[in-house]
């Protein structure tokens, strides 16, 4: 007799579904997560089709799935785009970044500060309507993102060994006294030690052997400036050395013994909080990427895309993997606790073997 029920799921079917639902893409397709929108797209065997993965249509079955970097990925495996979702199209906040962006550039490319008003007409907004824009891709003001892109050309100029005044005005300084007023916040030092390469400024560093290599600790009257591991010493030192070559490096003496154990601390449980006053210097952008990776929990990551995204910069994905990669505290500011879009380690300056060596420390010790 021949049997009328439904048939039963093939091998090769379940296998499908199970690698589909175990990439951390799936569970954002699950929850129609908006902040995924660009990070990748999802397409759907049984009906051709590839949307976003906010796309409000029904939840299709796993096995069915595919997931592609690119709109232009999905058409080239045969995928037409969505209707309902739009995939293809460009949406509205890709279309605000896009204007925020154009208004970057202006600013950069001028000397002066434009006013808001300039900047509203200039988008085809109203003046609050562009500061709130701004803002919320940027994470900064029109004003402060103009002074930020003033300071970063400001420190370019210094370190072109341009006289100091020259320097201030070339990069869209009004007057010296202006500058001044914020310099040292802007540089971390004075602007002629900055210009010379920390010369004057006195860095005193040690190291000690850790479970994962070498640790070595440096730090300024505000703060530790460097924390580095890797394999020997001298390669350490080497690597503090072209960060400042002309500041006076010194041997740390026994009153830095508290502040290196409490480094290695650190190291050795990540999950621990510990207060450690730090003199963090950074390009503005940079700067906002460090201080959302100190706000995660032991334990806690976070993809490229979706630290682009607190920091109210979507889209800026490699830029975040580049900040990450220029942080030179390690384990104080956690750039170990970013994976890739697949939930893999991707890049660690320090070696994959530290980066998953400190996150299994943390979910151990949560």
């Amino acid at each position: 007799m021949t049997s009328t029920g439904a048939a039963k799921p093939r091998r090769n079917d379940h296998d499908a579904a199970g690698r589909v639902t175990r990439d951390v893409r799936w569970a954002r397709l699950v929850a129609r997560d908006e902040r995924a929108d660009g990070d990748f797209f999802y397409a759907v065997s049984t009906t051709g089709v590839y949307c976003r993965p906010s796309c409000g249509a029904r939840t299709p079955r796993p096995e069915n799935v595919s997931f592609f970097a690119t709109t232009r990925d999905a058409q080239r495996a045969g995928f037409r785009a969505c209707k309902r979702c739009k995939p293809d199209a460009v949406s509205a906040d890709q279309e605000r970044g896009e204007r925020i962006a154009e208004l970057c550039r202006w600013i950069d490319a001028r000397e002066d500060t434009p006013r808001l008003e300039e900047l509203a007409a200039r988008a085809g907004w109203s003046p609050s309507h562009t500061h709130r824009a701004f803002k919320a891709v940027t994470g900064l003001t029109p004003r402060a993102y103009a002074s930020a892109r003033r300071a970063e050309r400001m420190r370019r100029g210094l370190g072109e060994e341009r006289s100091v005044t020259d320097a201030i005005y070339g990069a869209g300084f009004g007057s010296t006294s202006r500058f001044y007023e914020g310099a040292r916040d802007r540089l971390g030092m004075t602007p002629t030690r900055f210009r010379d390469g920390g010369r004057g400024e006195a860095i005193h560093h040690a190291t000690r052997a850790c479970s994962l290599g070498v640790v070595l600790a440096a730090a300024t009257s505000r703060g530790l400036c460097a924390i580095l591991i890797g394999a020997t010493e001298a390669a350490l030192v080497r690597d503090l050395e072209r960060r400042f070559p002309r500041a006076h490096l010194e041997r740390a003496g026994a009153a830095f013994d508290a502040t290196l154990a409490a480094v290695v601390s650190l190291v050795e449980e990540p999950h621990r909080a510990t207060e450690l006053p730090l003199d963090i210097r950074g390009t503005a952008f940079q700067e906002r990427v460090w201080r959302a990776l100190r706000e995660l929990r032991a334990g806690e990551t976070i993809t490229y895309a979706e630290l682009a995204a607190r920091i109210d910069a979507p889209g800026a994905a490699r830029a975040v993997a580049g900040a990450c990669a220029a942080n030179p505290l390690a384990v104080a500011v956690p750039c170990h606790r970013v994976v890739s879009s697949t939930g893999g380690l991707a890049g660690y300056r320090w070696g994959l073997g530290r980066k998953r060596a400190l996150l299994a420390r943390e979910r151990a010790g949560e």
